[in-house]
């Protein structure tokens, strides 16, 4: 008696055509439906979904899908789902690489700190430098806060206004590790860098006082110069 192989095609490959599905809806017009599909597809979570999902955080325009698909990528396992994030790192597509980062912090795996590289928290893309500068904070492990501190150091003065709060409160999470960093770039010559410095330390003094406001103090005090800026503080004079 013969036996006759099933039909090639959709049904004999049920996950083919599920990732196919969930890629047609993704990319659908409306962000509605996209946050639904990786709203599914987090819920269900299941062979063959890693690649589409990857793909779609690199297009994704809307950030509220795109924290979905990043939930839906921390409900695959680890195992696979790490290796592939590890190679976005790489990609010449900002979001990629800022999406990856993101991911990454979400799921926390040690293993990921080692790919923390100076090239990411250097990033030319502002978004991507930010993400790296959260994400290697929340890996680090306590004998690399330091040298992390540093790294994140090297980029004071970087950007514009929310650049930089992002970069102090990244310092500031590191704690003491951050301490002799900040008093080095606080007394070096880069004036926007001191500047920045000595406003990050003085939002670790005081969380919650205002970025902006301790900024402008800094300037100021670079601009006086230690000796006069020391008086003003002890009201000995005024500034004129």
């Amino acid at each position: 008696m013969s036996t006759t192989n099933p039909p090639a095609g959709p049904s004999a490959n049920p996950s083919a055509g599920l990732s196919a599905g969930l890629a047609g809806a993704l990319g659908a017009p409306d962000p509605s439906v996209r946050l639904r599909a990786a709203l599914a597809a987090g819920s269900s979570p299941g062979p063959g979904l890693l690649e589409v999902l990857v793909r779609r955080c690199a297009a994704e325009p809307d950030p509220f899908v795109r924290d979905m698909l990043t939930w839906a990528l921390t409900r695959l396992p680890a195992g696979e789902t790490l290796p592939r994030l590890r190679r976005e790192l790489g990609s010449p597509v900002p979001r990629a690489r800022a999406q990856a980062l993101h991911t990454l912090s979400k799921l926390g795996d040690a293993r990921a700190w080692s790919w923390m590289s100076g090239d990411l928290l250097r990033d030319p893309d502002d978004d991507v430098a930010r993400t790296a500068w959260r994400t290697a904070v929340a890996l680090a492990p306590d004998g690399e806060r330091a040298g992390l501190a540093a790294a994140l150091a090297s980029q004071l003065g970087r950007g514009g206004r929310d650049v930089r709060l992002s970069l102090s409160r990244a310092l500031v999470a590191l704690g003491d590790a951050a301490a002799s960093a900040l008093a080095a770039a606080a007394a070096g010559p880069d004036p926007e860098a001191a500047a920045h410095a000595r406003a990050t330390e003085a939002l670790a003094r005081d969380p919650e006082a205002g970025f902006d406001a301790a900024l402008a103090d800094a300037r100021r005090a670079a601009a006086l110069g230690p000796g006069r800026a020391a008086a003003v503080a002890a009201g000995q004079g005024a500034v004129c």
